[in-house]
Formats: C-alpha cells, structure tokens, sequence
C-alpha cells in the first residue's frame, strides 16, 4: 500500500511530488509517457508570468503571483535556467488604453508587484523594435522567461533524489475507491502495467485530468484541449526583443506572444483551437501563418527565421479556472486539474498547496535528510572557458562536441543519462543537453547521439527511440538486404 501516487509527471505533478518528498511518504509517480515532460508542459511558452491577467479571488490568481515568487528563489536551488527580463502588455490603438489600465488595477488587487503603465516614448526606448502602432503597455517588471523542460526535469530529479519513485510508460486505466478492513478508505489503481493501491490519488494528468477525475466522483468535470502553436526562430532573430511582448487579452487567452527564450532564441505564438483530440499537437500551414500574422503586429519587421514549430494542448476546465483540492465525495482523492495558463507558473506554488493538504490528512514526519539542492547539466555553451577546461580535465569527453548548432558534447550527454531520472529517449537527451534543437534541428547530431545512448543503456541502436515504445529510428542495417 503507498502513501500516495500521482498520476501525471508534468510540470504540477513533479512540483507536488517534490514537495511531498519532503515528508516520511512512500510515493510513486505514474507517467503514460516514456519521460517526465512529455504532455503540456514541454509545449509552451515558456513564460514566468507576473501575475496581473488573472481574475482576482481566483485560484490562478492566488498560485500564479505566489508561483513566479518561488521560482525566482527554486531556479536557484534547482538550478534550472530562468531569467527575469519582464513583460509588456501592448496596447495597438488608443482604445487599448483603458484595457491596459483594468489589467492595471487587476494586478494591483493579485498582489503583483512594480506594475506600472509606461508611454509610447518610453516602451519604444526599452524596445526599439515595438511596432508602431504601440501607444502604451503594461510593464511588469517581475515576468520571465523559463526553460520548461529543465523546470520540469528539476523538480522530477529532486523528488527522486528525495525517494519518490517514477514509472514511465505506465498508463492508467481505472481509478475506483476501497475500503480496508479498517474501514479506511483507500484507491486501487489499473494500469497497463499492472496494479497499485494507495491511500492517497492526486490527479495532475494534464488533458487527461477529467477522465481521471470522473472514474471516482459523481461530481464531474470535462476538460477541453486547446491547441496552442508555435514558431521558434534561429539565434540570429534573438535580440529582436528583450521583454516578452503580449497583447491585450482575449476570452481565448493572452493572445500572440513575441518573447526571446532563455536559451537565445526568438518565440511567438500560441494559437488558441479548440481541440476534440487530446493528442492532436500537429501544426498546420493556417495556424502557424496565424502566428506570424499576429505577431507581425507587436514588432516590425518580423525575421523569417523560424528553425521548427510546434503545438501544445492546453487543459481548460469549463468552469475557467484551476480544479485543486480534495473530491468532495472522494475523501483523499486530489485534483489538480484544468491546469492550463499560467499553469508553469503556478506549479510551484500548487506543489506546496497540495502536499499541505497531504500533509493535513496523512500527518507525516519530516525527513531529516530531505535534499534541497539540485546541480544541472554543466553547459559547455555556456561556460567560460576557464570552467570548460576544468570540465574537460575532469573528463575528456566533454571536449567531443556531438551537436554543432549548440554546442553540446559527449560528456553532456553521458551526463544526461546516467543522472538521477536519466534519459533514455532521444527526446529526453534533447530536453535535458539541447543536442538536436538547433539550426539543423538534429541533422548533424542525431546519428552520433543513438550510439552513446545505445551503450549507456546496453541496448542495440535498433531499439533507440524517439519517445518511448514505438518511435524507433532503425528498421535495420542496409548491408543485411543485399
């Protein structure tokens, strides 16, 4: 019998499994893909968000201005890459400006701090390249820009490195509430591998969530996906903008974002459709043109520089906000559902809201030896070259470069894989080093990255994966045909 299992190891769910280890808990982790990251919380923006969009007395209000606080403090601790280079919300037209100063005074009543309304002369100073139909923003000094994949990554390797244990391509079929002998209730979990029981369920499945949700309450929920796409640009278009540029928000989201990431690059997107298929993340010729579209409005000269683009599935509940706490007729059973914008953000501050109420139900003790700290990959792209030269007389292999465009060698890599929740996809190599994200999106990389992970695993490259089961890139050697 665990203590507690969480469904989904996205973003929520490895936030809450990381503050969880820090109690007496047996805790598993339940994941239907091959790695951590693999749903909505490898396909975003990208964005710490402030805090001002939400509406006040919400539940994304309250977790997003207290998640952007803490991850200004965890990107630290966990050492993932976060930079706080603010926000500006647009206004295109003069009668833009009274929605400028309501997001204004909303943001005032969330808590957010240092908002202020800046004048054209002043916005086009801190980005010359804002289009010129700008006559205001909304400036909020405390918006960011986070790597999704290594926010995510973090809190799973320090939740495991704390004792949590993760099962990956392990779907769950059917959820259904028990009662021992004691009479305590407790939750009996199907899942394509086999069976668990456990005291307590906490549901963070992501568009999933309502499926999830509804196999144990009579009070349901419906949870629609919405598409988001994307366009992410070379390098060379990464200084366009400093901040990240939104536009004045709509029923369907925050609009089209101009933003540079924290890797270097330029972003702009998402796209808001409404989607019947929860797995549908295909781009189309119409949506992307959309993003370009709109971007187009927030700067001039928008670069045609775009490498890849993609889509993203957002969670968005009916009922318009987030869904976390315990089932009202399903005691120990806990939502985190409908987790869509400003979600990332939020997650944090979800995690230590639902190990409190964890906390409430099981009174655990505190670990004495909980691990606090995380240390990442060591970049060769970004280190010195006094750090790079300690790294390389540490091991050689970090003097192999295996992706040009990002410069990430053999020793990331390695790293990569024999680390705590280590990769064992080529995608889960990607997200962690970068190999395969740049210019030549894996041209040049992908066939000398298959080897390493082959070894490392002790498989044949034949069973080397994209993402898990499935998504294998080798049928089999040429020569054997002929």
């Amino acid at each position: 019998m665990r203590d507690v299992t969480v469904i989904g190891a996205g973003v929520t769910g490895s936030c809450i499994a990381r503050e969880l280890s820090r109690y007496e808990l047996d805790i598993l982790v339940l994941e239907k893909g091959s790695d951590v990251c693999e749903g909505t919380s490898k396909a975003n923006s990208g964005i710490a968000h402030s805090g001002y969009d939400a509406k006040p007395g919400t539940l994304k209000a309250r977790f997003n201005v207290e998640g952007n606080r803490l991850i200004h403090v965890l990107s630290r601790e966990l050492d993932f890459p976060f930079k706080e280079n603010g926000s500006l919300v647009l206004a295109l037209d003069e009668e833009g400006r009274s929605g400028i100063r309501d997001l204004y005074e909303r943001g005032i009543k969330n808590g957010v701090p240092d908002l202020r309304i800046v004048e054209r002369d002043e916005l086009k100073a801190m980005e010359p390249a804002v289009s010129d139909s700008a006559v205001c923003a909304l400036y909020a000094p405390t918006g960011g820009i986070v790597c999704p994949f290594g926010m995510n990554i973090a809190f799973a390797e320090n939740a495991a490195d704390n004792g949590v244990e993760f099962l990956f391509e392990t779907k769950v079929t059917s959820v259904e509430r028990r009662t021992d002998d004691d009479g305590k209730i407790y939750y009996h979990i199907e899942t394509s591998k086999g069976s668990a029981d456990s005291r307590i369920v906490i549901n963070a499945a992501g568009v999933y969530a309502d499926r999830i949700h509804n196999m144990v309450s009579e009070k349901k929920i419906h949870i629609t996906p919405r598409k988001g796409q994307y366009c992410l640009m070379d390098k060379a278009a990464g200084s366009l903008v400093s901040h990240t540029l939104f536009q004045l928000p709509t029923k369907s989201g925050k609009g089209v974002l101009v933003t540079p990431t924290v890797h270097g690059n330029l972003m702009t997107g998402p796209t808001s459709d409404e989607s019947l298929d929860a797995e549908d993340t295909a781009t189309t010729a119409e949506g992307l043109g959309t993003v370009i579209s709109r971007a187009s409005l927030s700067v001039k000269e928008l670069p045609r520089m775009t490498i890849t683009s993609f889509a993203g599935l957002r969670a968005h509940e009916d009922g318009g906000d987030f869904i976390i706490g315990e089932a009202e007729d399903s005691p120990g059973f806990i939502d985190a559902a409908g987790i869509e914008s400003p979600g990332l953000t939020a997650a944090p501050a979800i995690g230590v809201f639902v190990a409190g109420l964890v906390r409430d139900i099981l009174e655990p003790a505190e670990k004495e030896n909980f691990i606090s700290v995380r240390k990442g990959i060591p970049s060769m792209a970004l280190a010195t070259e006094e750090e790079r030269q300690a790294l390389i007389k540490e091991d050689p292999a970090y003097s192999h470069v295996i992706c040009r465009c990002e410069l990430v060698t053999e020793g990331e890599i390695r790293n990569a894989i024999s680390r705590t929740l280590g990769a064992t996809t080529i995608d889960g190599i990607k997200r962690r080093t970068r190999a395969g994200m740049g210019r030549c999106q894996a041209g040049f990389c992908l066939a000398r990255t298959i080897p390493i992970l082959a070894e490392m695993l002790g498989k044949p490259e034949e069973e080397i994966t994209k993402c898990g089961t499935g998504s294998e890139y080798i049928n089999g050697n040429i020569k054997d045909g002929i």
